[in-house]
């Protein structure tokens, strides 16, 4: 064997060490890619990172895009559901967070309208006679960034949209919804009023009622929903079905048929999209109760919850119109008024003349059962005949029964109104408060006729009422607490 030079032994050492230096290099670092691995996928379970983890995100829904007005009977393009494949970006960024522990940028998901947990508010707004886009969107634009409401109320009447059997006129919703979603509005539908071809043999058709086959209303509320996906975010299902006036039947006023109408609607409003809120129909205040012309709404509440009612829907709808009684009082404590010109709350206590009583005792109903759903007030204010002095047809009586709207005053109207607001946020079991209603008013020509009208927020002369600034600004505070959240 020959003998190595000095300079040969260290040219060989040299080689020796570099190769160990980088065999350590190489075993450290795939021992570290191995365990950023593992970690990421949960196995060594630090600190309940990873998939683990990741289960526990909601995905955000697809955004809603906003979508031209079109063509009566022109579909809307459909908006497939949020697949694993569309929140890639958010489960990449969880990854990469619980393997760092270095927070993203990726968005927080968006609650769904069911997933929501506070009161939120919100105005029925009228559409234009015309059906005026610009005006339309006029009404929107207040709604949403002069009072900074959430929501607002829309009433579908299923007797105007499909007049004969598979023949639809979708040029109302076609108008408003794509308008409110571009605009970031949540919209309730209520959905009413069943078209003759589908009612009850024999039934009396100059009163509203169901259809004889449920499964028609069903097949309508689903084709309302497809055609505008992620646009309706509320549906109220019927509406003060304990008066004749709104469900006249052979059968009568029976709770158990309403239930299961009820029943096959929420079962298909969830099949197609479960973040939608049902309301259950509200029913109308009344001390009325011969179970021909009316049930008592607190009796007509306890048979639905005996029918089920509260395995087919997430919130309890309510009316109240208010009367001439602040919303602070209950039924058998209201003090007298003796300039009141309707006596009705003052000399006939009941329950049905108080914002108070009717709101507590539906919930007391719901708890009592065994349920946890808050109430969905559809429809809540307080009329008022004080500026209608020098409109035309106006002569200072209103119809019989209605005179509570001239006991108001414009300024008791706003002192209502947001008392009855502040109420039901602290009371706590109110999900939607929907004000009745911004533009009645002015769209139906401020007619004295029209009681619906003496509500309006806007006033004769399109002039702003007091209700609404005290509205606007009740809300802007309201919702400035939650501004960031």
């Amino acid at each position: 064997m020959a003998h190595l030079t000095t300079q040969q032994m260290r040219q060989r050492r040299g080689i020796r060490t570099f190769a160990l230096v980088w065999t350590l290099i190489t075993l450290i670092t795939g021992i570290a890619t191995f365990l950023a691995i593992f970690a990421a996928y949960d196995v060594f379970n630090l600190g309940g990172r990873g998939p683990g983890a990741m289960r526990n995100v909601a995905i955000a829904p697809a955004t809603n895009e906003a979508v031209a007005v079109v063509a009566t009977n022109t579909p809307f393009p459909t908006r497939q559901m949020a697949t694993s494949t569309s929140a890639a970006p958010t489960e990449v960024a969880a990854v990469a967070q619980a393997a760092t522990g270095v927070p993203t940028d990726a968005p927080q998901p968006t609650p769904l309208p069911i997933d929501v947990n506070r009161m939120e508010v919100g105005v029925q707004v009228q559409i234009p006679p015309d059906q005026n886009p610009e005006f339309m969107r006029q009404w929107f634009d207040v709604s949403k960034n002069q009072m900074s409401m959430n929501w607002v109320k829309q009433q579908v009447r299923w007797e105007f949209f499909e007049p004969e059997e598979g023949v639809y006129d979708w040029s109302q919703t076609d108008l408003y919804l794509p308008m409110a979603s571009e605009m970031g509005l949540n919209v309730l539908v209520s959905v009413v009023t069943a078209p003759d071809w589908a009612r009850e043999p024999g039934v009396n058709l100059e009163q509203h009622g169901p259809p004889a086959d449920y499964d028609k209303y069903v097949g309508f509320v689903e084709q309302l929903l497809n055609r505008y996906p992620g646009m309706i975010h509320a549906v109220e299902v019927w509406n003060e079905h304990n008066l004749d006036r709104e469900w006249t039947s052979t059968r009568g006023l029976r709770a158990a048929d309403y239930i299961e109408m009820l029943r096959l609607t929420y079962q298909a409003i969830k099949n197609i999209d479960p973040g939608i809120i049902v309301i259950s129909g509200a029913l109308s205040p009344t001390g009325l109760s011969d179970g021909v012309r009316a049930w008592d709404d607190f009796v007509y509440m306890d048979q639905m919850i005996a029918a089920g009612l509260l395995n087919y829907t997430d919130c309890i709808g309510v009316h109240h119109n208010g009367i001439n009684v602040s919303p602070e009082y209950r039924w058998d404590a209201t003090p007298n008024d003796p300039t009141a010109r309707f006596r009705g709350p003052f000399d006939n206590p009941h329950h049905s003349w108080s914002f108070r009583s009717t709101l507590e005792q539906y919930h007391n109903k719901v708890q009592l059962a065994g349920g946890d759903q808050g109430l969905c007030i559809t429809e809540f204010g307080w009329a008022v005949t004080e500026d209608f002095e020098g409109v035309d047809g106006w002569t200072g009586v209103t119809r019989g029964g209605f005179e509570f709207a001239l006991d108001n005053t414009l300024e008791e109207q706003a002192e209502f109104t947001v008392l009855a607001l502040d109420n039901m946020r602290e009371w706590g079991f109110v999900r939607l408060a929907m004000i009745w209603n911004l533009n009645y008013g002015p769209q139906a020509g401020w007619d004295p006729q029209n009681d619906n009208v003496f509500y309006s927020l806007i006033g004769p002369g399109f002039s702003f009422r007091p209700a609404f600034d005290a509205i606007r600004d009740w809300q802007r505070a309201y919702e400035a607490e939650f501004a960031g959240n």
